[in-house]
């Protein structure tokens, strides 16, 4: 029995980036016929291009992936776990916002589009009173207040994929769902950014890699939209003559660099990780040093010129931009294929990886061999998370259902402070709040609970442990002094081939005057 509901991937989004109001895509009928058509253009091509090619993918990360889109019902789904010890759970999302897309191709007549509700090109000529709410704008749910975290999440419903806009508010203890968008193909990765090229102030914004090679920019600022602000990558389609921009394969993990925010890294089933410079939308900077499909990466928070990345391939690389000549890349050995890697955020020298066989390794980079590694899980261990303000708290999960909580302030060695069977399923995704340093949510299989966030401060054991230690403020810089951040980035990125021409500055600077 195939699954029919999971969540693939999650990331929080911080209190006050959100708009109050999102604004309410409005199409009229012949743009919408032209979204149709294109979508329909689209799909023809990716037709095409399937029968045309029998794509060749790792061995390994064909199965790996395909297991978060055709999984195997959890045996024990109906089955409860041991009676909680502590209150752990604050709020469950497995239930809510069940699609009924299985009859959406049974109307006839008019031509309707069932994209998140959105119906019919014709408005009927009777009706002249419209329905309150829809334009009550400023009822409750519908204002994102400054005390809101958003949590996004890749959900796959029946044959649907559909990003999940929720709204967590940690005061309230209220957790819903604000909007969705319905995605072209099941999403694999998440990444929030801010970065929009289009306008001179930050944005809100969601990059997605999918089984598709391109990758999907969403403005979260938007209910109702159909596509995506932009797109980075275009595939080759020999009739029309028309290159390859990107990848080749699926794209598996994405990481923003957040001191260069015109910066996004990918990595891909191709074996390889690109640099985009977002903003004119290209690749400037390409890695094929791997061996396999390229499953994990990201930027250091604080050194914006180290990217860490994990492999297929058993190994963790962490790729030094500043060389002028070639890019320094130093690597450790894995015991098993790199399935997530972490930076230490409280300590710059730090970094842990996980494995598809229950290893974790924790790695100095100024040192050629790990300082330790332990098997602590019986599956691969597919979440790996510190606390966005606590020193040395590090949670893991894994596909075989266990949540773990570590101490690891002593580099030498871990220490499991609590464990416990979520009830998730395969579990499939982690996350940390951004504000509270004991809140994590979970992702994973189980149709009928598939989503959670704890609260480890209700934890004893781990409350007892943490509690006390003092918390360290970890503040980015993406969104101060933008026009100065951009001077400093084309003044030192030159080394890594990303360069802002005196043309687009003034542009930059001319579009944030007319705005004034």
């Amino acid at each position: 029995m195939e699954t029919k509901s999971a969540i693939l991937c999650t990331t929080w989004v911080k209190r006050g980036v959100a708009a109050a109001v999102p604004d309410k895509v409005q199409l009229s009928p012949e743009e919408l016929k032209n979204i149709i058509q294109e979508t329909k253009t689209a799909l023809d091509d990716l037709e095409e291009d399937s029968d045309s090619e029998n794509e060749p993918s790792s061995s390994k990360v064909n199965e790996k992936k395909q297991v978060k889109v055709k999984k195997e019902s959890n045996k024990d789904e109906n089955d409860d776990t041991d009676e909680e010890e502590e209150n752990v759970t604050i709020k469950n999302a497995g239930d809510q916002d069940e699609f009924n897309f299985e009859n959406y191709d049974d109307e006839s007549g008019n031509i309707h589009c069932y994209i998140n509700n959105i119906a019919d090109f014709e408005e009927d000529p009777l009706i002249t009173v419209k329905d309150d709410d829809d334009n009550d704008s400023e009822k409750e749910d519908d204002i994102i207040k400054p005390n809101d975290n958003l949590v996004l999440m890749g959900h796959i419903e029946e044959d649907a994929s559909i990003l999940e806009i929720f709204v967590y508010n940690e005061e309230e203890g209220s957790f819903y769902c604000h909007h969705d968008i319905l995605l072209p193909s099941q999403p694999l990765c998440l990444e929030w950014l801010n970065y929009d090229p289009s306008d001179a102030k930050p944005g809100n914004l969601c990059a997605i890699g999918d089984f598709t090679p391109i990758i999907k920019v969403w403005d979260l600022d938007l209910v109702d939209c159909l596509e995506p602000a932009f797109k980075l990558g275009r595939k080759e389609n020999k009739k029309k003559k028309i290159k390859r921009i990107g990848h080749k394969k699926s794209v598996l993990d994405l990481s923003w660099n957040k001191n260069f925010t015109h910066i996004l890294a990918s990595g891909s089933v191709d074996k390889t990780v690109l640099l985009w410079d977002l903003e004119n939308g290209t690749p400037v900077t390409k890695l094929s040093l791997f061996n396999d499909a390229v499953q994990t990466i990201q930027w250091h928070p604080i050194n914006a010129h180290h990217l860490l990345t994990g492999s297929i391939d058993k190994f963790v690389r962490l790729h030094d931009f500043r060389t002028e000549e070639k890019f320094e890349t130093l690597s450790w050995e894995s015991p098993g294929e790199v399935e997530r890697i972490l930076w230490n955020n409280f300590d710059s020298n730090i970094c842990f990886a996980s494995t598809d066989n229950g290893f974790i390794q924790c790695i100095d980079v100024r040192k050629t061999i790990p300082l330790w590694k332990q098997n602590v899980h019986e599956g691969a261990i597919t979440g790996l998370s510190m606390s966005s303000s606590c020193p040395g708290l590090l949670v893991t999960t894994s596909d075989d259902d266990t949540m773990k909580v570590w101490d690891v302030i002593n580099l030498n060695e871990p220490q499991l402070i609590w464990e416990k069977k979520t009830n998730l399923g395969k579990i499939l995704c982690l996350d940390s709040n951004p504000e509270n340093p004991f809140v994590f949510s979970v992702g994973g299989d189980n149709k009928s609970n598939n989503y959670k966030i704890f609260d480890f401060s209700q934890i004893t054991s781990v409350s007892e442990r943490f509690n006390e230690r003092e918390l360290i403020k970890m503040e980015s810089n993406e969104t101060a002094k933008q026009d100065e951040e951009m001077m400093d980035v084309t003044e030192e990125i030159g080394q890594i081939n990303l360069d802002l021409s005196a043309k687009k500055m003034r542009k930059k600077k001319k579009k944030g005057k007319n705005e004034n």
